[in-house]
C-alpha cells in the first residue's frame, strides 16, 4: 500500500532546493521541481549539487512545501520502519523518560517537528487516541501511524481531528466518525476530567498546561480564584480542589460550560460557571468593585497567522488590563498565551504594558511553559508555543 501511495517506480519523485531551508520547511521559493510529485506524496530531497538532502512531505497547495522527515539517504528510506522507529522512540520518551503515565493518563505522545513527525499531533486519553492533522501527508499516512501505535496501545480506539482551516489549506476531507460522541475519563495529578473526543477544541483537551494546573493550585488555597477562559474548568477545578475559598470559571462556549459542571461533580467539589464572555464579565466584576486572590488568564489563540498579529495583539493588551484590574493587593496573576506567533520577549512587554495601562505593580516570580511531553525542536523553536507569566500584584 505505501508503494502504490508514496512512490512509484524508480523510487520517490525526485524534489530539487535551490537552497536548504535553516529548519525542517521548505517554503515555496527555496524549491525547484525536478519530476512531478501530487500533493501529499512523499519526495527524495536533493540540494542544487544534487546530493541527496532526506525525505519530505510534499504539498504545492501549502506555503510550506517541503515538510522534511527525514536526512537519510531517500534510496535507503522505508516509511513503515521510519514511522515505527519515531513512534517507538516518542512512546518511550513518555513513558521510561518522563515517567508521564505514573501521574497522568491523558499526555501528548507526538508534539509534531519535535519527535519527528512535523505536521500532526497524537495525544493519548486512556485507552482513546486522538490524532490531528496538520498536514496532507500525514493524514494519508494514518494506517501506518496507527499500526505503530498499536504496537505499544494493542486496545486503543484511533480518533482523527484537524481544522477547519487546516483541511481547507492542505486539501484534505476527515469525514465525520459515524459513532456517536465518545466521552472517557481521565486522572491527571488526582484530578478527573472527562475529555469529548469527537468535540471542543484540538483534541479535546488541553494537556500542555497540566504541570501549570498543579502549580497554581499550590496557590489557592482560602483564596477566590477566577478562571478566565476556563474551557472546561481546568486550573478552576485544580484550585478547588486544593482548598480555594471560592472559583468562578468563565468560558463563552455552553458546552464546554456544561462539562466544567460535570468535572466538578466528578471531582466532588463546588465552582461557579458562568457562561459569558469574558470581556463582558471582567467589566462587569470591576463595576462591582470584584476582587481574587488568583487570577489565571488562558484565552485561545489570538494570533493565528500573520494577518490577524495586529488584532491578536491588542487583544491580549486589553485581556491583561482586564484581568490585571481583577487582582487584590498582593494576589497572584498567571497569564498565558498559546500563540506560537507570539515570543515569551513579547508576551512579557505585552503584559509590563498591561501593568502600566491598569496602574498595577507587577513583580514578575516565573516563567514557563507546556509539559515536558510537549518538547520543542532545536531547529524549530517556532514549536515553543504556549506561555506562561506567573507575578505577584500589587
Amino acid at each position: 500500500m505505501a508503494e502504490k501511495i508514496f512512490s512509484r517506480a524508480g523510487g520517490l519523485p525526485r524534489v530539487k532546493l535551490s537552497h536548504a531551508p535553516a529548519g525542517p520547511n521548505a517554503f515555496k521559493r527555496m524549491v525547484d521541481i525536478a519530476d512531478r510529485a501530487e500533493a501529499g506524496q512523499l519526495v527524495a530531497v536533493y540540494d542544487k549539487n544534487n546530493n541527496p538532502y532526506g525525505v519530505a512531505i510534499y504539498n504545492p497547495r501549502s506555503q510550506i512545501m517541503l515538510r522534511i522527515i527525514s536526512r537519510e539517504n531517500p534510496d535507503e528510506f522505508l516509511v513503515e520502519k521510519f514511522l515505527d522507529d519515531r513512534v517507538t522512540r516518542a512512546v518511550a520518551f513518555r513513558r521510561d523518560v518522563l515517567k508521564i503515565p505514573q501521574t497522568s493518563d491523558a499526555y501528548r505522545l507526538v508534539h509534531d517537528y519535535a519527535d519527528g513527525l512535523p505536521g500532526i499531533t497524537v495525544d493519548v486519553y486512556k485507552d482513546q487516541i486522538a490524532l490531528e492533522f496538520y498536514s496532507l501527508g500525514m493524514y494519508r499516512l494514518w494506517p501506518y501511524i496507527e499500526a505503530a501505535f498499536k504496537k505499544h496501545f494493542p486496545g486503543a480506539s484511533f480518533h482523527h481531528r484537524a481544522s477547519s482551516y487546516t483541511q481547507e489549506m492542505e486539501g484534505f476531507n476527515i469525514k465525520p466518525e459515524a459513532a456517536p460522541a465518545h466521552k472517557t475519563r481521565v486522572t491527571e495529578n488526582g484530578v478527573q476530567f472527562e475529555v469529548d473526543l469527537k468535540a471542543g477544541y484540538k483534541t479535546g483537551f488541553f494537556c500542555d498546561q497540566r504541570e501549570n494546573r498543579q502549580y497554581a493550585a499550590t496557590f489557592a488555597p482560602g483564596r477566590k480564584m477566577i478562571d478566565i477562559c476556563s474551557y472546561t474548568g481546568g486550573f478552576g477545578i485544580y484550585g478547588a480542589k486544593a482548598g480555594a475559598e471560592a472559583v468562578t470559571c468563565v468560558e463563552l462556549d455552553p458546552e464546554a460550560c456544561e462539562m466544567s459542571k460535570r468535572n466538578a461533580n466528578i471531582n466532588k467539589v463546588k465552582i461557579d460557571v458562568a457562561c459569558a464572555d469574558a470581556f463582558t464579565y471582567m467589566r462587569q466584576m470591576l463595576e462591582l468593585k470584584r476582587r481574587y486572590g488568583l487570577v489565571v488568564l488562558d484565552p485561545y489563540k489570538l494570533v493565528a497567522n500573520r494577518e490577524e498579529r495586529e488584532k491578536g495583539i491588542f487583544k491580549y493588551r486589553d485581556f491583561n488590563r482586564l484581568a490585571l484590574s481583577l487582582v487584590e493587593e498582593g494576589g497572584i496573576f498567571v497569564t498565558c498565551s498559546c500563540s506560537g506567533m507570539v515570543s515569551m520577549d513579547e508576551f512579557s512587554f505585552i503584559v509590563r504594558g498591561a501593568a502600566a495601562n491598569s496602574g498595577r505593580r507587577v513583580q514578575i516570580f516565573k516563567k514557563s511553559g507546556a509539559g515536558p511531553d510537549h518538547p520543542v525542536a532545536a531547529d524549530y523553536p517556532e514549536g515553543e508555543y504556549l506561555k506562561a507569566i506567573w507575578a505577584r500584584v500589587y
